[in-house]
């Protein structure tokens, strides 16, 4: 556990983003991130906003005060994205607009921080945090912190029961029933125990498995074991290069 990291401050830092009563400055740490022009940045800040990045870089912890900022101290620590985009990091993006996950002013405030012991670069960070995230200092997505000491917070979601998520989706879902496709050659029969059962070219139980329904998107997983998906758009299931209609 990171000396600094305290229960206590995670308490503030909780209810301080319940009604964003200040921004969050994460101070002193080795940040990567994961921009082409900028790369890696030592005894670096970040100032985060209401769920986006205000600024990073060296020196913002002088403003603290003038800016009401929570400081959560971060010296030896190592601070890297969690949605990683190598274009990004590589410049193979046409336009810097379009970088996804790097740590840039303006960008949504995801990223993890790791103990340097835990992380000699950025991708020993990364493999930290997928494969030791109980030994994470803390993890923040989309502006809040999700993560404290390895231990799930207030901010996190719930962790979908993934023996039961598709029967719970599926028996309130208003999308149930026989879905066919305008060639007639697709028939897809939706029920409410979160299972489907395909008919391909007249050829019955083609592929069977259990899906789940988050609204308007659909998630099949297979008996076979692959996955698939599909979206509801006015009406219609799109899945894959079929349009299907209820009947």
């Amino acid at each position: 556990m990171n000396n600094a990291f305290t229960p206590e401050l995670l308490a503030r830092i909780i209810d301080n983003q319940a009604a964003y009563a200040q921004p969050l400055l994460f101070v002193g740490a080795q940040v990567h991130v994961f921009d082409s022009l900028v790369g890696e940045m030592e005894d670096a800040d970040i100032l985060l906003g209401e769920g986006f990045i205000v600024g990073t870089g060296p020196g913002i912890v002088t403003a603290a005060g003038d800016d009401n900022a929570l400081v959560i101290d971060c010296a030896g620590m190592v601070i890297v994205p969690v949605v990683i985009d190598a274009r990004a990091a590589l410049g193979l993006n046409a336009s810097r607009a379009s970088d996804v996950g790097t740590l840039w002013p303006g960008n949504t405030g995801s990223f993890a921080i790791v103990d340097a012991a835990l992380a000699t670069d950025a991708a020993s960070a990364i493999m930290t945090v997928l494969t030791r995230p109980e030994s994470v200092a803390a993890i923040v997505v989309d502006g809040k912190v999700v993560l404290w000491n390895g231990e799930r917070t207030a901010n996190a979601p719930e962790r979908p029961d993934s023996t039961r998520a598709g029967e719970v989706a599926a028996s309130t879902s208003p999308y149930l029933g026989m879905w066919i496709d305008t060639s007639d050659f697709l028939h897809q029969e939706l029920t409410a125990d979160g299972r489907y059962d395909e008919t391909r070219g007249g050829r019955p139980h083609a592929f069977q498995g259990s899906f789940w329904i988050d609204g308007e998107r659909i998630d099949y997983l297979d008996d076979l074991g692959f996955w698939a998906f599909g979206e509801f758009i006015d009406g219609v299931l799109h899945h894959g290069p079929y349009t299907l209609e209820r009947r």
